[in-house]
């Protein structure tokens, strides 16, 4: 079958965003334009690594080409909506391309369906007929800051870390290795 590359060249919105509770959240990128809305599921760790990714992109950009990028955006320009619903998965991220189209002066983002084994770096990016699926969105420097600032929030937005290990507190107990498991009780004071 034929490999399926949904683009979207001026999207309406290209967002993260999560579905559960934290600690049992599920991640998805969703791009939206006119009536055509796809979501991905992508793991919190590529999230923040996307928004990181895209950063550095963005410094680059300006520094090698000279293009305005702004250095953050206000909070009015960063879309605190939730998901479009419902939330259907297109499919699950697996590899993920980031680049600069010079001509229009925008960040590619490609996401590509996890697959089985080895993804050939020539399908990134690339409109070939092998490969996996893809979701390719081009924004422009502002949209792309704006992205990656919500990206932020949302794998921040998680349960919060203990102070002494650095895991996630759970609501109901968290044993904590660096107290050997010790739980003070209200018993004890």
């Amino acid at each position: 079958m034929a490999r399926v590359i949904h683009v979207f060249r001026q999207p309406d919105r290209f967002v993260a965003g999560t579905v559960g509770q934290p600690g049992d959240r599920t991640f998805y990128l969703q791009a939206v334009e006119s009536a055509r809305t796809v979501s991905v599921t992508i793991e919190k760790q590529q999230v923040a690594v996307l928004a990181e990714r895209i950063g550095s992109l963005l410094e680059e950009v300006h520094r090698r080409f000279g293009a305005e990028v702004p250095d953050g955006v206000p909070d009015t320009d960063v879309d605190a909506e939730p998901l479009t619903v419902p939330v259907e998965e297109e499919f699950r991220v697996g590899t993920m391309g980031l680049g600069w189209d010079a001509e229009t002066r925008a960040v590619v983002i490609e996401l590509l369906a996890a697959t089985e084994g080895e993804v050939d770096e020539s399908v990134v990016l690339d409109d070939t007929e092998e490969g996996p699926d893809a979701v390719r969105v081009f924004l422009s420097p502002t949209e792309a800051r704006a992205f990656a600032e919500r990206a932020d929030r949302v794998v921040n937005a998680g349960r919060k870390p203990c102070p002494l290990c650095g895991e996630p507190l759970d609501p109901g107990n968290h044993v904590c290795p660096r107290q050997n498991g010790y739980r003070r009780s209200d018993d004890e004071d």
